[in-house]
């Protein structure tokens, strides 16, 4: 022992010393006997490190599959859904223009919808119709701007129709081609009804970057989506009297006209989890028609509920690493303990206090647990900030697939770091590194020295 350590022994009943300071790091250095707790140890090390950056990455691209699937899923449908009730659905200009006037409602965007069998030269599938106007479209940012091909200029002129990149490649179309829709809806006949055939230019493909909405929605003009699916009614012109039922068809078109209707509308509110408030004040307006609510939430409660299940069970499971990391610190404490026997005896016989010796090998365990959390701290901080880039070079050195598409619904792998989380993480990590001190701490605290001396 040196002689400027000596002194310190006199200050054993200060918490952490310079002397015990001084102990603590001797001991974390290696010597060539020390060699193989030394090794023990930075394995310990390297334990805590690979848990800590393994929890704060799953829990980083866990967040960001949860946020990038909210903000697809509300990107084009929106926080609520009204559905009309009592009469059709003619007036649906007029309501929007009245719940856009709500206190806490950003948009609202009215539509038909149906569905349909589409058919290309390489396949058919059944695909969700939504009819919109270039004006409703606009407020989606997130459709408006994801188009690859082609654009929204005259749209409602059009009559053409506007598909997902996927659905796209699965038809077998590209821009300009024609799909055809089948509506099993069709015409009365004597014989039944027979499906209703038409065919549509592709005039525009998007990418939303979600395997739902690029593989199974197709747009199209309202005009033609309330045609195609019988979402109209003929009605007398203002003043027009009844006509004679041997009327000609030109007496009958001269004298009606065709109005339009819509199928719901999506309300888009400022604060996507402020439902509860919101489906109050929007059901309190007394200048609105009566209409059924149903939220996001409502919506989507299945998957959401199973993505936060999912969050737990893998923090739970991955907490797992951390612990058996502890556990190696206890282990290598012990074995370090035994080692130094003889040490801790004669730093006893030369008044170390057992609460001087108990905080030297607590400040060693702690030191391993804390370098280890720093260094899995930086590591995953890069990892989870590189995610998607990492993920396609390892996809694309191996020739695997990593996170497919097909079946996490997102094109690339999000991740959105949670500093709370994070502060968790490390806490957890920094606790059970101390916890994995006490016990082997407290046993060299025991030591007899003349038991220990006896035999040296």
């Amino acid at each position: 022992m040196t002689d400027e350590a000596a002194p310190a022994l006199n200050k054993g009943t200060r918490a952490f010393s310079r002397f015990e300071w001084l102990v603590a790091g001797r001991y974390l250095r290696a010597r060539r006997k020390d060699a193989f707790i030394s090794v023990i140890a930075a394995l310990t090390m390297t334990g805590v490190a690979i848990g800590v950056a393994t929890l704060i990455v799953v829990m980083s691209v866990m967040n960001g599959f949860r946020a990038e699937l909210l903000t697809k899923i509300l990107g084009l449908n929106g926080h609520f859904t009204a559905i009309p009730i009592e009469s059709q659905f003619t007036d649906y200009k007029e309501t929007v223009a009245a719940l856009e006037q709500v206190d806490g409602v950003k948009f609202a965007v009215y539509f038909v919808e149906g569905q349909v069998l589409a058919s290309g030269p390489g396949s058919s599938t059944g695909v969700t119709v939504r009819g919109m106007d270039a004006e409703n479209l606009e407020k989606l940012d997130l459709l408006y701007g994801a188009a690859v091909q082609g654009g929204w200029d005259s749209w409602d002129d059009s009559r053409g129709v506007a598909i997902g990149y996927r659905l796209a490649q699965k038809l077998g179309v590209s821009l300009g081609d024609q799909v055809q829709l089948i509506n099993p809806d069709g015409q009365m006949t004597p014989f039944g009804s027979t499906p209703q055939v038409r065919s549509y230019p592709v005039n525009v493909i998007f990418d939303l970057g979600m395997v739902e909405f690029d593989s199974f929605f197709l747009y199209m003009p309202i005009g033609p989506a309330q045609d195609f699916f019988k979402m109209y009614e003929d009605v007398l012109k203002p003043g027009q009297e009844p006509l004679d039922p041997m009327a000609s068809d030109e007496e009958i078109d001269a004298a009606y006209m065709r109005v339009g209707q819509a199928s719901a509308a999506e309300i888009f509110i400022n604060n996507p989890d402020d439902i509860a408030t919101m489906r109050g004040r929007l059901q309190a307006d007394q200048t609105m028609r009566p209409m059924v609510l149903t939220d996001w939430q409502q919506r989507n409660e299945t998957f959401f509920s199973a993505l936060q299940v999912e969050r737990v069970v893998m923090f739970t499971i991955l907490s797992m690493i951390i612990l058996v990391a502890a556990f190696n610190i206890i282990s290598s404490l012990v074995m370090l303990v035994k080692d130094k026997s003889a040490d801790i005896a004669v730093l006893r016989t030369m008044g170390a206090t057992r609460g001087s010796i108990m905080r030297i090998f607590s400040m060693t365990g702690t030191a391993i647990g804390v370098v280890g959390t720093l260094v899995g701290l930086v590591l995953g901080l890069i990892v989870a900030a590189n995610a998607e880039g990492l993920r396609a070079f390892v996809s694309n050195t191996l020739g695997v697939a990593i996170f497919p598409p097909e079946v996490f619904f997102l094109s690339t792998l999000p991740s959105k770091t949670d500093p709370y989380e994070v502060t968790v993480v490390v806490c957890l990590a920094l606790g059970l590194s101390f916890l994995a001190t006490i016990y082997p701490a407290w046993r060299a605290a025991q030591y007899d020295p003349v038991e220990a001396l006896r035999y040296e």
